[in-house]
């Protein structure tokens, strides 16, 4: 059997200068967040190790999270951040792809003031880049930027792109249009993959039942099917909605249905595929 991978969660020694995605409605994550707070979580849940995916938008932010990623052997790759639209992208790339443990780059998009930000000419450069280097490239966005996203994945057929959160529907109001629309045709694109990831947090914090996720849960499975899907938890901003264990219960009940095989490969082996995780 694969192993049990959590493709989607952080680290971070909070400050605010560098994390202003933490605002009020987030405040109790303004802490440190550091390995050995996760490694009773990953024991309890038989979780083998994760995905460290980057929070900030700085290259100390990449250079944390490999350190991490040497001192910890539970995170088996990390999605870094690089200036994609830099001039020196190739420099900055150099300085990092030989490491073993990065594996994709993330960028968060959907803080950026123009929502057609991906479409920008230095940032497609710099997206062009990343197959060179065995790079993945990690799509956070809002619903409304999926066609966007739709847009960007085209120009690039041979770059492996993972949706995260599966693009932030709006749950907690249980409205699916245009985001079920959006997302299949971004499913259509055989070189994008998604987390199951993100989805408490969109949900009514500490008022949502597993009935909330079903209908969200029945589109991505149906497009991308369970060789497209990989668990992520987003640990610890999940947190704020629900616990570790109450995040994998919901993608564990979903995929009961599933066979023995397609329920290893969403719970582990599409992320180790998907990210080429040691």
């Amino acid at each position: 059997m694969p192993p049990r991978i959590d493709s989607h969660q952080h680290f971070w020694r909070y400050n605010p200068r560098d994390y202003p995605w933490m605002d009020d409605s987030r405040a109790p994550l303004r802490v440190d967040i550091m390995p050995p707070a996760m490694q009773p979580l990953l024991a309890q849940a038989k979780i083998d190790g994760t995905v460290a995916v980057q929070a900030r938008q700085n290259l100390k932010e990449t250079e944390f999270l490999l350190a991490l990623a040497a001192e910890y052997d539970f995170i088996r790759g990390v999605v870094g951040w690089v200036d994609l639209s830099a001039a020196d992208i190739e420099a900055q790339l150099e300085r990092f792809a030989s490491h073993p443990r990065l594996v994709g780059i993330r960028h968060i998009v959907h803080d950026e003031a123009d929502d057609r930000f991906m479409l920008g000419g230095g940032f497609l450069r710099g997206l062009a880049r990343l197959q060179a280097y065995g790079l993945r490239y990690d799509l956070l966005v809002f619903p409304r930027h999926l066609p966007v996203a739709l847009d960007v994945v085209k120009r690039f057929p041979e770059q492996r792109f993972v949706l995260d959160h599966i693009a932030k529907p709006f749950i907690k109001d249980g409205i699916i249009q245009p985001w079920e629309r959006d997302i299949r045709a971004l499913a259509a694109c055989d070189n994008v993959c998604c987390k199951v990831s993100g989805m408490v947090t969109e949900a009514a914090w500490g008022a949502w039942t597993q009935a909330d996720f079903t209908p969200y849960l029945d589109v991505v499975f149906d497009c991308f099917g369970s060789e497209r899907l990989m668990f992520g938890s987003d640990w610890p901003v999940c947190e704020l909605a629900g616990s570790y264990s109450e995040v994998l219960n919901i993608v564990e009940r979903y995929i009961t249905a599933l066979s023995a095989d397609e329920q290893a490969a969403v719970m582990g082996g599409n992320a180790s595929d998907f990210y080429q995780l040691p």
